[in-house]
């Protein structure tokens, strides 16, 4: 039991600081336009922020698997192809195939993922983590991209190759991790008021994080094909995770850096994919059914995920 407390103790207070920002929105306490700009301030300062300073200030050499970024980025090609290839298989309309596929393997690694992984193994597997995730997001948003893509075929107005290369390669989350990593690569020394700052400044951005996504969470979005949707998130977390752990530890991959790569596969899906679906010609209300479905799910699969690791050692 003691280890099941243990699990318990890294999962439920990123869930409760969720629900938080759900009851603070209920109440009246915070509203629409502040969930907006909350967003916009994790999104843009606060995340890239914490990721930059974790990084930078750390050993690259000691912190940097090439197994883990590589298997980790096979476990997102195959979620991708079995996911396409199995809405293709049942002839899911086009706007509903790239959705589905999107929601069953790209994950909301930066608010969900960052903040269990700290708490799981503190500031070591954080800084392990942002530097995976640096290699990881652009993959992820290609690939979100191509599964959208993929079944239309036409690049609508507004989704052209160039409008979404921005996306891929001007994402705030990636310029502040490749930043990090040549800053530790290089071992610039970080200058004392800088990186007091930076300690000061970032520690808002985890809790604001969360308190947006509870803020944001509403069952009224849970409708459309919720068959399909259950079927997206027991992929998403149920699927891609055991994916991921079987990739990673036959490629040798063990301890903390197999936990980090398992709970960034076993996210819940990325808010971001509501938006991609709305402009890429996908199902939206699909998109929004699997966010809060495996969001709530995530709860669950993340204390079995820990559990299991936990006796693996890792």
């Amino acid at each position: 039991m003691s280890l099941f407390f243990e699990i318990l103790i890294i999962v439920l207070p990123v869930f409760v600081v969720i629900s938080l920002g759900y009851g603070l929105k209920r109440t009246g306490l915070i509203n629409a336009d502040f969930l907006f700009q909350t967003n916009r301030i994790v999104y843009y300062i606060a995340l890239p922020l914490l990721i930059f300073h974790s990084i930078s200030t750390a050993d690259f050499f000691a912190n940097f698997n090439g197994r883990l970024i590589v298997g980790s980025a096979l476990a997102i090609v195959v979620g991708f192809a079995l996911s396409y290839g199995w809405g293709a298989l049942r002839r899911y309309p086009a706007e509903l195939r790239g959705t589905f596929s999107q929601g069953a393997f790209r994950g909301n690694l930066a608010y969900v993922g960052l903040a269990i992984i700290m708490n799981a193994y503190g500031e070591d597997g954080f800084t392990r983590a942002g530097i995976l995730m640096g290699f990881l997001v652009p993959i992820l948003n290609f690939f979100a991209i191509v599964a959208l893509v993929l079944p239309h075929r036409d690049g609508g107005e507004g989704t052209g190759w160039s409008f979404w290369l921005k996306q891929i390669f001007l994402n705030p989350l990636i310029v502040a991790s490749f930043a990090g990593i040549a800053w530790s690569f290089f071992a610039v020394p970080m200058p004392v008021i800088l990186d007091g700052s930076l300690d000061i400044a970032t520690g808002m951005a985890l809790p604001l994080a969360l308190l947006a996504i509870g803020g944001s969470f509403s069952l009224e979005k849970l409708k459309g094909d919720l068959v399909k949707a259950a079927m997206a998130t027991g992929f998403k977390l149920i699927w891609l995770p055991l994916i991921c752990a079987a990739i990673l530890a036959a490629m040798g991959v063990r301890g903390i850096d197999l936990g980090i790569g398992v709970l960034f596969a076993a996210t819940p899906a990325a808010t971001a994919n509501y938006i991609m679906a709305h402009q890429m010609k996908g199902d939206s209300t699909l998109a929004g059914s699997i966010i809060m479905m495996s969001t709530l799910a995530s709860a669950l699969t993340y204390t079995a995920a820990l559990l299991l690791l936990r006796m693996a050692g890792a």
